[in-house]
């Protein structure tokens, strides 16, 4: 039963993670407003950009991870043949 309720918060595909980061972005593109909103000027956008910066970081983490666990179970996978011959 849990394991069926932990598996809907595992990112399992490249389509999940960029709807993830989609999603990120928008509220991070909505803080980034509120900031400009607060601090006119320059320190506004820079605000804006550090949170953008910030989607672009976790983006490229979740894409990353994504490739390590494949190519883990892919090891694995080929380890589990190489031990039953």
């Amino acid at each position: 039963m849990w394991g069926k309720i932990k598996r809907l918060f595992v990112i399992k595909t490249r389509f999940e993670a960029s709807l993830i980061i989609y999603a990120l972005a928008l509220g991070c593109i909505e803080r980034g407003l509120a900031y400009v909103d607060r601090f006119p000027g320059s320190g506004g956008y820079v605000l804006m950009a550090a949170c953008t910066g910030a989607v672009f970081l976790g983006g490229a983490k979740i894409f990353d991870a994504l490739r390590y666990e494949r190519e883990m179970a892919a090891a694995q996978a080929i380890d589990n043949t190489a031990t039953t011959d």
